[in-house]
């Protein structure tokens, strides 16, 4: 295992469990915010809160916050104008999307769409365009709608329903009309909403047999390479589907990498979140995925690149259960930990 870059590392305990945590969209070079959804099991309350992170007096502070009806199971934030806008998927099956004003990030209105309207499960994942008012929604009920945020209200209409014979469980954006999906046993989907009735493009989740019982968790697609979704998901497994070789990703980490140099895999655990690495500066031509960062259920949080050894960034005693990389800042990572406890890391 390569060694890591020196960083700095900042403990902040909550004292409830937190589900989720974004970076908000950078306001000034001297205002950091981050958005958290939270779950106290003493009172069985949810909240989604914005804390201010003042990096010199070492603090995070909490500035607003507004109370879900249940737990948070995705969260995602963006900018569109001069809002930003949070949104939320919960346990009991509502969608709600947050506004948040751009020069003290105090939440200032709310609209949702009830419980039921959208999946007759909670939403597995929800994904915001970026600069833009249109989320995606997916769920293990096998539903994919799209969500459009108006002046005062919300549109949204289903795009797919498989009734159940196919799962959901992560979407990503890849442009203004596509996005990508992951579910049970690997399998991926690319979507076109110029291109209605289905997926227009799949990889079956047959590609290796050995992963065939495994979940797609997280995905990421990088702005400036459409064609590549990375993938995390079980048993250590993070890969790269690239549309122009569809039929075969390729394995960065994980039961189906090599045994060669630099195919070590950091984790045998559940991967819950990955991400692109904006802050390496890789070498790599076109035809090599760029590095990405990763989180794990033993604990881990680690930088992998093909053909590299992968670089550990911290290894905590429970489980990373999310992060987000500063897209203004990449050196700045945020995470959340099983033990009720948010970190905030700083690469050097």
């Amino acid at each position: 295992m390569a060694a890591a870059a020196s960083s700095e590392i900042l403990r902040f305990p909550q004292y409830k469990y937190v589900d989720a945590v974004r970076w908000l969209p950078l306001i000034s070079a001297f205002d950091r915010f981050a958005v958290l959804a939270t779950f106290d099991f003493d009172s069985d309350a949810s909240s989604i809160e914005i804390h201010s992170f003042k990096p010199n007096s070492l603090s995070l502070e909490s500035q607003s916050s507004w109370l879900s009806p249940s737990r948070v199971s995705s969260l995602k934030a963006s900018q569109f104008l001069q809002k930003t806008i949070i949104v939320a998927s919960t346990s009991s099956g509502s969608l709600h999307f947050l506004f948040s004003d751009s020069t003290d990030a105090s939440l200032e209105s709310e609209v949702s769409v009830p419980e039921g309207a959208l999946h007759s499960v909670p939403a597995s994942c929800v994904d915001l365009m970026d600069g833009g008012v249109e989320c995606v929604t997916v769920g293990e009920d096998g539903r994919v709608n799209l969500v459009t945020v108006g002046n005062s209200n919300l549109n949204y209409r289903r795009l797919f329903d498989s009734a159940g014979l196919v799962s959901y469980t992560a979407a990503k954006w890849a442009s203004p009309k596509e996005f990508a999906t992951g579910g049970y046993g690997f399998g991926l989907q690319l979507w076109d909403q110029l291109t209605p009735g289905g997926p227009v493009s799949q990889l079956k989740g047959n590609w290796d047999k050995k992963l065939s019982a495994g979940m797609v968790h997280s995905i990421d697609i990088h702005p400036s390479r459409k064609h590549t979704c990375l993938v995390g998901g079980s048993l250590g497994t993070v890969f790269a589907w690239d549309l122009r070789s569809p039929k075969q990703p390729i394995v960065l980490s994980g039961i189906g990498a090599g045994a060669g140099a630099g195919n070590r895999s950091i984790s045998e655990s559940e991967v819950w979140e990955v991400q692109y690495d904006r802050c390496i500066k890789s070498n790599t031509s076109s035809t090599r995925i760029l590095p990405s960062m990763i989180c794990s259920e033993d604990g881990i949080l680690a930088v992998i690149e093909e053909g590299e050894e992968p670089i550990e960034l911290l290894a905590e005693p429970c489980a990373i259960n999310c992060f987000d990389i500063d897209r203004h800042n990449p050196s700045d990572v945020i995470c959340s930990f099983e033990w009720e406890a948010v970190a905030i890391l700083t690469r050097q």
